[in-house]
C-alpha cells in the first residue's frame, strides 16, 4: 500500500504538524494541479488529474484524526475489521447503550437542551479519547489503538445522530 505520509514527505506518525501538512499539500498541488497542465498532451492532463485526485484524497485522510489512525494501522498490517468486529470492552458497551437511550429519550421528548448537552458530552469524550489514541498510536500499541479507534468511530456516529436529531427538531 502506498503511504499518504510518503506522498507529502511526512513521517508516518499519528501526531503530525498540521501546518507542515498544509504546506506540503499546497506545494504538491501547485505541481500537479490539472490547470498547470492544460497545454500538455492528453496523457499529461490525465496524469495531472490522477495526481491531483491522489493528493486530495491523501490530504483528506491525513487531516482527519480517525482516518489518519486507520491509515497508519493499515500501513502496520492491522485489520480494523470495522464491518464485522463489534467486540468492545464492556464498560464502553454500557456507555454506548446509555448514549443511544439518551438520544431516543431526548428526541421523543423533543428536548433540544438535552440533545445539545449530550452533543457537548460526546465531543468532550471524543477529544479525551483522541488524546488517548494519539498516545497509543505513537507508542506502537496497535491492538489497543485499533480498539480505541473503533470506539471513536462509534462516538462519531452517535454525534452525527444527535446532530441530525437537533436539525430535525429545529426544522419542525
Amino acid at each position: 500500500m502506498s503511504s499518504h505520509f510518503a506522498l507529502f514527505g511526512i513521517e508516518p506518525r499519528f501526531a503530525i504538524d498540521m501546518a507542515a501538512l498544509d504546506a506540503a499539500y499546497r506545494q504538491l498541488l501547485a505541481r500537479v494541479h490539472p490547470d498547470n497542465h492544460a497545454r500538455g498532451t492528453d496523457a499529461d492532463r490525465r496524469a495531472a488529474m490522477q495526481w491531483s485526485v491522489r493528493a486530495n484524497e491523501a490530504y483528506t485522510v491525513l487531516k482527519d484524526p480517525e482516518s489518519r489512525a486507520a491509515h497508519l494501522l493499515e500501513l502496520r498490517g492491522i485489520d480494523l475489521g470495522l464491518e464485522d468486529n463489534t467486540a468492545m470492552e464492556p464498560s464502553f458497551l454500557v456507555q454506548q447503550m446509555e448514549w443511544r437511550e439518551a438520544v431516543e429519550d431526548a428526541r421523543a421528548a423533543k428536548n433540544l437542551d438535552a440533545l445539545d448537552h449530550l452533543l457537548s458530552d460526546l465531543r468532550a469524550e471524543r477529544d479525551a479519547r483522541r488524546a488517548r489514541l494519539a498516545v497509543l498510536m505513537d507508542s506502537g500499541a496497535n491492538a489497543p489503538a485499533a480498539e480505541a479507534l473503533r470506539q471513536l468511530i462509534f462516538i462519531g456516529r452517535v454525534e452525527a445522530e444527535v446532530g441530525e436529531s437537533i436539525a430535525m427538531l429545529e426544522d419542525a
